[in-house]
């Protein structure tokens, strides 16, 4: 492949235009009004006093692991090795509520969109980022308030011991994703964040290590590993130089178990205390039996009924056999099993829980600087602590669910829209260049193709022979339209003997799309 053409000056700001005018068309709003400026002008004037009867954990070995580049830190974690191989873990979640009051302006621009938009060009952050990377952020040598959940995790993966409570915390180190993935698995270094703090570099392995048992223990009752299409666009001095697959790793595997402990804790203590709950589902799939097609066209049989454990087992072997095509066999399996969604439960029911999980309790609760549901949740545990009235009544709470479940959609959209258009600007320079790529989905009206590298998707333009989907192909990219993110690519001859040992794979209903 040649060398890429200079790129053209502007096209950045074109990207935030389209972000922009995107959260628009979405019925979501981009910007803050004047009177959640006024309100945050206000928040500055008027430090926090600090409250001192809460329970001081700042000495703990605290640290938060996430994104290079995150600035909204929501979550930080410590843990201690107990003399009968248990291990005590704390989960400290940002204390938005303390700065943010129910019905306030800030509050009512959280709630209209519930949700923080990422997109490369632009974030419109939930909360103002003075507020959400600063004020509410659990960044590193600064004190703040946190609602802490304390749990002891038997070495069969048993949770015991919950409590639930607010506590003063101070982040001794902040790390990122990549970097102590590498060095967990033996790839680089230990963090310079890390290696400053005396203890950490224990710390980190006994959190991994107490993750590790989690996660063998969710997909033995059926958690479903699934390897969705994820590219992210890289940008260097405002340039865009490349888009990358965001790879699962060990770093963010221990993050997912502790926050998936966390929220099931949370939604068992809210069961008991409030007498209801705003969840976070995934139904039992009612397109089981295309599901249990997709399993046969591998020469697999499914039961008859909805069984998270035994599609588990069926993924887990088609990852192990095919591992190039496991992402598309991913969002097949996503598209059919259907989105999740918000739903306010009460004591006593039986819950719908969450099937990619496999869990029948489960909210949100982890991300309250950058998800309306978990801020809901935070003002319900600490109502209940401190042994108030619940702040939202049944009505409410069913209503907030639909509408955040609602909003949640549009922000994928945004997202989803950016992705497309970002790929279609790096991919422009290389008009008339041929790539490898794989059938990802094939209609009566079109057929699509993700390339090996760089990670990304379009169109099969062209008249074209019977194609299926996973099939392996040589394409010549041939248009591209950022505005719209559309990639168009026209067929030239097939790889020899690329795909003469490989089954037939899953047709599906539509376009494959990156799933959340």
């Amino acid at each position: 492949m040649s060398a890429p053409s200079a790129h053209r000056p502007g096209r950045y700001a074109d990207l935030q235009r389209i972000a922009t005018a995107s959260m628009t068309e979405r019925g979501l709003q981009p910007e803050f009004s004047a009177a959640v400026q006024r309100q945050v002008e206000a928040i500055r004037q008027t430090p926090a006093v600090p409250e001192e009867a809460l329970p001081d954990l700042r000495a703990l070995l605290w640290c938060s692991i996430d994104n290079d580049d995150s600035r909204d830190l929501d979550q930080l974690t410590v843990a201690e090795a107990l003399p009968d191989g248990a291990t005590r873990v704390w989960v400290a979640i940002a204390d938005v509520d303390s700065l943010v009051p129910k019905g306030s302006a800030i509050d009512e621009h959280a709630c209209f969109n519930t949700t923080s938009v990422y997109t490369s060009a632009r974030v419109f952050t939930m909360l103002p980022e003075a507020l959400s990377y600063d004020l509410t952020s659990l960044n590193p040598a600064v004190d703040r308030l946190a609602v802490v959940t304390e749990m002891v995790i038997h070495a069969d993966a048993s949770l015991h011991s919950v409590r639930l409570y607010r506590a003063r915390v101070h982040n001794q180190a902040q790390l990122a994703y990549d970097a102590v993935a590498a060095w967990l698995e033996g790839q680089g270094p230990l963090p310079e964040a890390a290696a400053r703090v005396s203890g950490m570099e224990q710390q980190l392995r006994l959190q991994d290590q107490v993750a590790q048992t989690l996660r063998r223990a969710r997909h033995a009752q059926g958690s479903l590993a699934l390897e969705t299409f994820q590219p992210r666009a890289v940008f260097d001095a405002g340039q865009l130089v490349g888009i990358e697959q965001q790879v699962q790793n060990r770093a963010r595997q221990l993050i997912e178990e502790l926050m998936i402990a966390t929220n099931t804790c949370t939604a068992h203590f809210l069961a008991r205390h409030s007498g209801r709950s705003l969840r976070r589902v995934v139904r039992s799939p009612e397109r089981w039996m295309r599901i249990m097609e997709v399993a046969a066209q591998y020469g697999e049989t499914l039961p008859g009924s909805p069984d998270s454990r035994a599609l588990e087992a069926f993924l887990a072997r088609r990852h192990t056999a095919d591992p190039l095509r496991f992402p598309d066999l991913s969002l097949v399996i996503v598209k059919l099993m259907g989105s999740g969604e918000y739903v306010v439960e009460q004591a006593g029911q039986r819950p719908l829980g969450h099937f990619g999980l496999a869990l029948r309790d489960y909210t949100h609760s982890t991300a309250p600087n950058r998800r309306f549901p978990d801020l809901i949740t935070q003002r319900m545990v600490k109502a209940a602590l401190a042994h108030q009235p619940m702040p939202y009544s049944d009505a409410e709470l069913q209503d907030l669910a639909q509408h955040c479940t609602r909003q949640e959609d549009a922000s994928r959209k945004v997202e989803r829209k950016l992705r497309k258009c970002e790929a279609a600007l790096y991919l422009e320079r290389f008009v008339g260049q041929s790539f490898d790529a794989l059938v990802t989905g094939t209609e009566a009206s079109a057929t699509w193709v993700r390339l090996l590298s760089p990670p990304v998707e379009g169109r099969l333009i062209g008249r074209l022979p019977p194609l299926r989907v996973g099939q392996l192909l040589r394409v010549e990219l041939k248009h591209t339209d950022v505005e719209r993110g559309f990639i168009d690519f026209a067929l030239q001859e097939p790889e020899h003997g690329a795909t003469a040992d490989a089954r037939p794979q899953a047709r599906p209903h539509a376009r494959p799309r990156p799933a959340h």
